[in-house]
This record gives structure tokens, C-alpha cells and sequence, in this order.
């Protein structure tokens, strides 16, 4: 089901300790075909978070919105979380988000594996 074409966008830069270590909270933006289709992620701590408004409009286009909601309500395990402005610049940088989004929330991969499982039957094109 997922391809393991993959290509990173570009190092984001470290935010820098007065020290000089690297602060928590980098990550990097990259590339990755999931069922077909070219999704932008962010690795954010070793995860790969995805944009759901971009899995909502591209990977899920065929299949109302409030179908996809209910799927992650049944499934319960699936959580997404609201993106940080830096995390919200780094999306519109890669069009994973419209320019005009004041918000986006992510999907985790994992999640993201499990939402396309249970979605499978839904769509005419799985």
C-alpha cells in the first residue's frame, strides 16, 4: 500500500541553544508517494507527520469529509494534533497547505496507514 519513494525538501533549520546545541522541537520537511499520490510530511522527533488537509484533499478526495471524521472517531487510536507556526510555514513552503491556511492539523504515518485500511473500501479507486 505505501511506497517507499521517499525525498527530503530541505533541512529546517536548528534552533540553536545559546550553547550551541540544537533546541527540541527541529525537524526536517520532505516527500513521500503514499497509494499513488506525492504527500508532503514533516519528521518531527522520528515521526513523520502528515497535513491532514492534504490527505483530506488529495488522498481522500473521493470520500466526504465527514466520513474520513467519523472513521478516526471509530478507530479511536487516531489522533491529530494542531501544527506550530514554524511546522505551518514549512507546509505552505512545500504546498502541502494553501498559502491562505491560518491553522493545519497532523496525522502521524502510523495513523495515517491505519485511517487508508480502514478507508480502503470507501473509495471507487482502491
Amino acid at each position: 500500500m505505501f511506497l517507499t519513494c521517499e525525498g527530503t525538501f530541505g533541512i529546517v533549520p536548528a534552533t540553536m541553544d545559546y550553547n550551541g546545541e540544537a533546541r527540541p522541537g527541529d525537524f526536517h520537511a520532505g516527500y513521500q508517494e503514499i497509494e499513488g499520490i506525492n504527500l508532503g510530511y514533516l519528521q518531527i522527533n522520528g515521526t513523520q507527520m502528515f497535513a491532514l488537509a492534504q490527505v483530506l484533499s488529495d488522498l481522500f478526495k473521493d470520500i466526504p469529509r465527514t466520513t474520513i471524521s467519523k472513521k478516526m472517531e471509530t478507530l479511536k487510536k487516531i489522533k491529530s494534533r494542531r501544527c506550530d507556526l514554524k511546522e505551518l510555514r514549512t507546509l505552505k513552503a512545500i504546498n502541502s497547505v494553501p498559502t491562505r491556511a491560518v491553522k493545519c492539523s497532523l496525522i502521524s504515518k502510523a495513523d495515517l496507514e491505519a485511517l487508508c485500511t480502514s478507508c480502503k473500501s470507501l473509495s471507487p479507486r482502491r
